[in-house]
């Protein structure tokens, strides 16, 4: 694949991004094309692709895809330069294993300080994912489910808790916009999402802390099907 094809017209489209220093701005271009897709797993790298896609120089991107590695979204493969991360069954029940609990523990303190304002929003984000389902466009609905969760860890008020949540959030939505179109179209999720803002609205945050942890344990098992059936396929 040309990653200059890709990636160039990836980079232009992203807002906010001028106000960093070049590594970080090669850094985050790098990281959402990798959490997008648009890198896909198994994806070779160059420094000087990325340095040409990029239109900046060599020092910069190699900064940014040396701290890339150190995340784990990169692998330094010797004498061949980087590859995207694969996304592995193994490496996401790890991952699982530690958002579960603390989306769980994020839902629990944000019930309590949830307010009408952000419950409509969580409303508004519900109803645009219906949407994106009758329109077919499961890409659309993944970013929406992302900003749905991300809303409600942000709102438990822990920075440190949204750190640790945050510091999986890639690998976890690679993992759910790479395996969309092969898991059952989430309609149910649309159901668990407003139970969970009914739950929040009642102000029970033991209830919506059961209700999270339950929606995150059956979409991630679905996940790791089709991961575990890819792997197998690979053998």
């Amino acid at each position: 694949m040309e990653i200059t094809a890709t990636l160039t017209p990836f980079a232009q489209q992203l807002d906010g991004l001028d106000e960093y220093r070049l590594p970080q701005r090669a850094y985050h271009t790098v990281r959402l094309a990798i959490r997008n897709l648009v890198l896909p797993p198994g994806q070779a790298i160059l420094e000087r692709e990325i340095s040409e896609a990029l239109e900046m120089s060599r020092t910069p991107v190699r900064e940014a895809l040396v701290r890339l590695e150190t995340e784990g979204m990169l692998t330094l493969v010797p004498r061949r330069g980087f590859i995207v991360a694969p996304i592995e069954a193994d490496d996401l029940r790890e991952i699982y294993a530690i958002i579960g609990t603390l989306d769980g523990l994020a839902i629990e303190l944000a019930a309590e300080r949830a307010e009408e304002e952000l419950l409509g929003q969580l409303d508004s984000i519900i109803d645009s994912q219906e949407e994106a389902l009758r329109s077919g466009d499961l890409k659309k609905w993944s970013s929406l489910d992302d900003e749905f969760h991300d809303r409600i860890v942000r709102c438990a008020g822990n920075l440190r808790l949204t750190g640790i949540i945050d510091s999986y959030a890639d690998q976890s939505y690679r993992a759910r916009l790479y395996t969309i179109g092969e898991r059952p179209v989430p309609t149910r999720s649309i159901i668990e999402h407003r139970a969970i803002v009914a739950s929040m609205r009642a102000k029970d945050g033991k209830a919506a802390r059961m209700l999270m942890e339950s929606h995150r344990s059956r979409a991630q098992r679905e996940i790791l099907e089709v991961l575990q059936q890819h792997e197998h396929i690979n053998e």
